[in-house]
């Protein structure tokens, strides 16, 4: 199944609707601090209706400590409106990656920079 990251998400209902979606298809959520909400925010759980504590979320101090605890072999694919490869063009495997970066902001430039390859637009 597919792992979900959210760096530095802000906005607490999207997050809980992305944790619903995430319970329905398998997909472990990962969130990466800082969040711009707490987890018990009524909000997020209002979004993710009874289903929050069922979800399986992580969440970590920093993106580099979550690819430290993962295998060297895991794949990221980083999503952002700064690249024309669409994601039906990437074959996935089970296991990999989808990161997603701030509802405002996007992912850090520099993190782009690092793995053009592995960017890729909705």
């Amino acid at each position: 199944m597919l792992q979900v990251v959210l760096i530095e998400p802000e906005i607490p209902p999207n997050t809980g609707n992305i944790g619903r979606l995430c319970l329905a298809t398998g997909a472990h959520l990962h969130l990466v601090k800082p969040l711009g909400f707490s987890l018990a925010d009524r909000e997020l759980k209002r979004a993710g209706l009874d289903y929050w504590k069922e979800v399986r979320v992580t969440v970590w101090e920093s993106f580099a400590e979550l690819q430290a605890a993962q295998p060297a072999a895991a794949r990221y694919f980083f999503l952002t409106t700064k690249t024309r490869r669409a994601y039906w063009d990437e074959h996935f495997r089970d296991g990999d990656f989808l990161v997603f970066g701030r509802e405002t902001k996007g992912l850090p430039e520099p993190l782009l920079a690092q793995h053009p390859e592995r960017c890729l637009t909705i």
